[in-house]
């Protein structure tokens, strides 16, 4: 009796535990219908249970239940009760019942019914986030990732309004370009892998971990001043919905890139598919100033001198040359993990992805040319300086790594993000060069060989505490990141036609090794106070931050001096790989042969160290002056120090020169008026700036050897000759950029996700920065500030379902977003000066131009169909730039253009299995088979091509399949 007591009761605890087990979760997030904000302490239960739980401080809850279907109550005091019928609850499984939005119950309403059909789109809370917020938004939410079926953020982003995607990577808003674009992780500064880039490189995020990107168009106190275009921001998923476990993978094909036997290639190290290299490329002289005499090596042959120089010589790597290989494909892969679970009055979110890219490009016949204006009056046509057409192939590895962990109770948060992208490009060239030099055409064969390693690691750490007695809420953050830029071993070669070997006409052959390294330690921490203002509900925010920036930069160039060696009359063939044969290197019994010198020993103007030490405040306050219109009145104080230490290129020494100074006040205001509940009417003011970056408060001298462009630090001072006079054309007193923004909206909302905007905005800047080319040097480029400039601009935005046509065509939506702008510039005395002493019979220079990177349109347009059930999506985009001024000409260097690329792209996927658990997907990106173009261009002439790349089509199949 006793033993049969013992196995019933085992029996029955069993039983329980199978049923604890077989319990499903139901989860959502409540959100204030009026704000958009997520609501704390609001009573979610089943109805006929005492099984429920209240929403934490980011609005969420969440509800463990048997199987079965039910009815869910959601109750707030002064809030009408929201009731969610036909919830279903499988065992095992998570309902995600996405936004609940609850109404006021001012008059005592009815409760309000609906389905949990009618609930599950998450968009309703960006949607209404960007109806409520005070500042112009837009974006794109999780949910809209997963009806498009965008890959990575990059994609998402290209049908948001006003912004543009720069090679599928970079994020512009408004035209403006990367100079006046801020990018945020999780609402704090991240770099990117291009530390001079204010945007970070968006095809690394996968959009399974995003929760949603928001793009804010105008200024307010609690973000960072220096933006212009907008800042956009990358929010994580913290807390995932579901357990989720998704592995990918896709393949590329472009009929011109792809299985081309003629894929210029050389060989690097074992790690190169890993982004990094392994030490093939490393510098012969370990990386040392404190080089040998070559003087006294030619002197003491048998020498410690001519020893080590011989070593060093022998240290080089022997290859110069790329050669022709069959190429590969793309590749890619993917996995994310993520999941919540509670743990008492605690609960714990974590997520983990990992990416890898493996692209291959090669393009045939690219141009990288230089053109200028002729001597004569009556000369139109642009002259040839340099031309250089060949061929170029890239491989590009991506390798990235995010984690994020955080653990939250219902009044507190603490989260953790992990993040390290580490990318490796390799690329090699040979292209039939020709120069004019000084009237005698001069014709070559060119290789190069380059690799650049850049590697960024990220930590964020990031705290909230709401004090709901007091109406106080916390957030801190701390966020520290490492950035690095190697280029190992750049290889530059040109040897003259007609069997004349190697000379000083077009540059003596190049070996230089570039290294960046830079600290950003950025924090910041915010305070929200709710309070009534004459009875009604208001709010106040403050907060602190501040950055400090460290990078150390450094060229290290040889030249390789190979003039005496004949090589034609040694070799049938000449070639760039004979320079280091072991036979052609100057040794005591070859006094004449191939050797090096080192021009940056004794003073290098491209080693420095430059800090930042950036300090903010700020205050405002949100207060709705009537019950229509609501306002948000801040301003934010910002303290900028920068400071250099290096040298200029005449040898003085700089010791932690203060190079940049600034202290600002930014005002903002913001207004919004609820003409009814569906349409709003926004104004805006806001003041903002852009400062120079460090590479463009250096003196460095930083060659790109591909493209033959110089880029020059913009504390050089240039001087020359205009009108026979010889003047100074840039100062090298490089400043910051203050801007006044103003903005203007009306918008409407409609039903199933439906929107209509229509927006006007005005800026004025003063002093912009811009790249400008030296007058004396072709090819070389400076960021100077030029002449004070404005813009006006119009944006419209259409978001329409075409069931409004035909209930048959429910299931399509189109989306259209044009922006519109016209920008001059008040040119600088030298800029004018310069363009008028070289200005053609006929033509009149006036005042002003166009700003250079702003695009006067941008058209993003597609159209989308949905089958939720069956799982399939299609869509086709287009997406264009109008004709964009690139480069500022000075004298009788004409100005260059970017040539409109008119991008069609078509994207279909579709989700097999009864849990739709496998995805596939297909692409077609340039259905044009449009060509990426800039060109010169002057009065009266035709236009010649600066440069031009084909990138052709791209095919992409994807493949997907969730674990969980």
């Amino acid at each position: 009796m006793f033993i049969i007591k013992k196995l019933s009761l085992a029996f029955l605890l069993l039983v329980s535990l199978t049923a604890l087990g077989q319990k499903g979760i139901i989860r959502g997030t409540v959100i204030d219908d009026a704000t958009g904000e997520t609501l704390i302490g609001v009573a979610v239960i089943i109805d006929g249970t005492t099984i429920g739980a209240s929403t934490d401080l980011d609005g969420k809850f969440e509800i463990k239940a048997a199987p079965g279907t039910y009815t869910i109550s959601a109750s707030f005091i002064s809030f009408a009760t929201l009731k969610v019928e036909g919830v279903e609850v499988k065992a095992d499984e998570v309902n995600n019942l996405g936004t609940l939005r609850l109404g006021s119950d001012v008059e005592q309403l009815q409760e309000v019914v609906v389905t949990a059909k009618a609930v599950r789109n998450t968009e309703a809370a960006l949607m209404t986030m960007k109806k409520k917020s005070v500042n112009v938004i837009d974006g794109v939410s999780a949910a809209a990732f997963k009806k498009v079926g965008d890959s990575d953020a990059a994609g998402a982003m290209s049908r948001v309004t006003g912004v543009s995607v720069e090679g599928g990577k970079y994020v512009y808003v408004r035209g403006l370009g990367d100079r006046y674009t801020k990018t945020q992780l999780n609402g704090i500064d991240v770099p990117g892998l291009d530390p001079d880039k204010n945007t970070v490189q968006m095809d690394i995020f996968p959009t399974n971990i995003i929760d949603n990107i928001v793009v804010s168009k105008n200024f307010t106190a609690d973000l960072p001043a220096d933006f212009t275009g907008g800042a956009v921001n990358i929010e994580l998923k913290d807390f995932p919905e579901e357990k989720s476990a998704v592995i990918g993978a896709g393949v590329g094909y472009n009929p011109a890139m792809h299985f081309n036997e003629n894929y210029v290639t050389y060989n690097g190290g074992n790690t190169d598919f890993l982004g990094f290299d392994d030490g093939t490329r490393d510098i012969p002289t370990g990386g040392s100033t404190d080089l040998p005499s070559f003087n006294e090596a030619r002197r003491n042959p048998n020498g410690s001198d001519a020893v080590e120089y011989r070593e060093i010589l022998q240290g080089f790597n022997k290859q110069m040359a790329g050669y022709r290989a069959m190429s590969g494909m793309n590749s890619s892969m993917n996995f994310s993990y993520g999941n919540q679970i509670g743990r008492g009055d605690k609960t714990i979110g974590y997520s983990f992805a990992l990416t890898y890219k493996n692209d291959i490009e090669y393009y045939e016949d690219a141009e990288f040319n230089l053109y200028g204006k002729q001597i004569g009056a009556t000369d139109y046509e642009l002259t040839a300086l340099e031309t250089q057409k060949g061929d170029f192939g890239v491989n590009n590895v991506l390798v990235g790594g995010m984690a994020g962990f955080a653990i939250k109770s219902d009044d507190s948060k603490l989260r953790v993000n992990l993040l390290h992208l580490q990318n490796g490009e390799s690329k090699a060239g040979q292209f039939d060069f020709v120069s004019d030099n000084f009237g005698a055409e001069f014709n070559a064969k060119q290789d190069n060989l380059e690799y650049s390693e850049r590697g960024l690691t990220n930590i964020l750490i990031n705290g909230t505490k709401e004090y709901t007695d007091r109406g106080l809420r916390l957030d801190w953050k701390v966020s520290p990141t490492r950035s690095t830029i190697e280029d190992p071993d750049v290889r530059f070669t040109r040897i003259r036609d007609e069997g004349r070997g190697i000379g000083t006409e077009a540059g003596l052959p190049m070996r230089i090794w570039r290294s960046l390294e830079e600290y950003n330690l950025a924090n910041k921490v915010d305070f929200t106070k709710d309070l009534k203002i004459n009875g009604k509900d208001s709010k106040v925010k403050f907060g602190l931050n501040a950055t400090v920036k460290n990078r150390d930069f450094n060229i290290q160039g040889f030249q390789i001096n190979a003039q005496d060696v004949d090589f034609n009359g040694q070799y049938e063939n000449p070639s760039p790989n004979d320079i280091f044969r072991e036979e052609n290197l100057w040794s005591s019994e070859n006094p004449n042969g191939v050797r090096f010198n080192a021009p940056f020993v004794g003073n290098n103007p491209n080693k420095y160290n430059s800090s930042i030490i950036q300090s903010a405040a700020y205050v405002s306050t949100e207060y709705s002056i009537t019950p229509l219109l609501k306002t948000v009145v801040g301003v934010r104080m910002e303290s900028f120090e920068q400071y250099y230490t290096g040298s200029n290129q005449s040898g003085d020494k700089f010791n932690n020169e203060n190079v940049l100074s600034n202290l600002d006040l930014f005002p903002t205001a913001n207004f919004i008026y609820s003409l009814t509940e569906k349409q709003n009417l926004r104004f805006s003011y806001a003041k903002t700036i852009a400062r120079p970056s460090f590479k463009e408060m250096s003196y460095a001298t930083i060659a790109d050897p591909i493209t033959g462009r110089t880029f020059v630090g913009g504390l050089f001072q240039e001087t020359g000759l205009i009108g026979g006079e010889n003047v100074t054309l840039w100062d090298g007193n490089l400043r910051s950029t203050r801007i006044h923004n103003l903005d203007v909206r009306w918008e409407l909302f409609q039903d199933l996700g439906q929107t209509f905007s229509v927006s006007g905005f005005y800026k004025y800047f003063n002093a912009p920065i811009e790249m400008v080319q030296f007058l004396s040097q072709p090819g070389t480029f400076q960021a100077r500030n030029v002449g004070n400039a404005q813009l006006f601009g119009m944006e419209f935005e259409l978001v329409q379902s075409l069931a409004t046509l035909s209930e048959k065509l429910e299931k399509f939506t189109f989306n259209a977003n044009l922006t519109l702008v016209k920008s001059s510039i008040e040119m600088s005395g030298s800029e004018l000066a310069s363009r008028r002493s070289s200005a053609k019979e006929g033509e009149v220079v006036g005042t002003k131009r166009a700003m250079a990177g702003q695009a006067p349109i941008i058209v993003n347009t597609g159209l989308s169909y949905t089958d939720r059930e069956k799982g399939f999506t299609a869509n086709v985009s287009y997406n264009v730039q109008g004709r964009t001024l690139q480069f500022v000409g000075f004298g009788k260097q004409t100005d260059v253009y970017a040539i409109p690329f008119h991008n069609l792209s078509f994207k279909l996927s579709q989700a097999f299995g009864k849990d739709k658990r496998l995805s596939g997907s297909f692409k077609v990106n340039n259905i044009l088979n449009d060509t990426k173009e800039q060109v010169f261009s002057a009065y009266r002439a035709s236009d010649q091509i600066f440069q031009s790349l084909r990138p052709a089509r791209t095919f992409s199949l994807g493949f997907s399949y969730k674990l969980y």
